[in-house]
């Protein structure tokens, strides 16, 4: 019941957003430049939100747009209802629906979908993950240099050291091939199938990563903090990769590069 209502609530978010897809579109900015939301989003969150609250009106609710809905419950939904959303409003078809839930704090089902590319990921915990219903594994490339990476930067620039401009000179100065394709939900589900071998980036939210990072574990992938501890989607910086580079991406991104050979 609850993978069931998973899925009909991302199938129920993928038809608002393909109903406007050819259609003239509100668009508002949040905060920092180009931080945008859309009508669309508030429609696919709604189309959610009612097919969650009608199988299970008991459970908490996180979502981007409405906030917080807390109840008194053991399970949570974390919702991006378009990741991406920059993307979308230029008719860039990379972007997704992400929903994850917890069950007692811990991530055990994820779901995200492109819907104009028909890429259906979801994530179990324990039971692996699957695109378009088929099993997907991470990469097995051994080493940093020989990598194709994908990251993000933030609207708000942070001004700190080691911040997102520094570490991704450190990659491209080096030759490794560095995307940024403006969705972390795709950037981890791509991650998950293979396709990139690491992910980084320094300010998520939850809703961001939420469905991913179970995506790349089940995948059989590791994630963690930008220090290498365990991950928690409520603190903002990731580092995802297969698990064979793991422990070197983290000292790229910490700063402690290897001498050229």
């Amino acid at each position: 019941m609850l993978k069931n209502t998973l899925l009909q609530a991302v199938q129920a978010a993928a038809s608002e957003i393909l109903r406007f897809n050819d259609l003239d579109i509100k668009i508002s900015n949040k905060e920092g430049v180009n931080n945008l939301v859309t009508e669309v989003d508030h429609a696919s969150e709604k189309a959610i939100i009612d097919i969650i609250k009608q199988n299970f009106p008991e459970h908490h609710i996180l979502s981007e747009e409405c906030g917080d809905l807390v109840q008194d419950s053991e399970y949570k939904w974390i919702i991006d209802p378009i990741d991406g959303t920059v993307n979308f409003a230029h008719r860039i078809p990379i972007c997704c629906i992400s929903i994850g839930v917890e069950y007692q704090k811990k991530m055990v089902l994820g779901a995200i979908y492109n819907p104009f590319i028909n890429e259906f990921f979801v994530a179990e915990r324990g039971k692996g993950a699957t695109l378009n219903d088929k099993p997907i594994s991470v990469s097995k490339k051994e080493n940093v240099v020989n990598a194709c990476m994908v990251t993000g930067f933030p609207y708000t620039y942070l001004d700190e050291p080691n911040g997102p401009l520094q570490v991704f000179e450190r990659f491209i100065r080096r030759g490794v091939p560095v995307r940024r394709l403006g969705s972390a939900a795709i950037d981890l589900a791509w991650v998950a199938c293979g396709r990139f071998d690491g992910f980084y980036e320094h300010k998520l939210q939850a809703w961001d990563s939420a469905a991913g990072f179970l995506l790349v574990e089940e995948a059989g992938g590791t994630v963690t903090d930008l220090n290498g501890r365990p991950y928690s989607p409520y603190q903002p910086g990731i580092i995802a990769s297969n698990g064979i580079i793991h422990e070197e991406l983290v000292e790229w991104v910490k700063g402690n590069v290897p001498a050229k050979s």
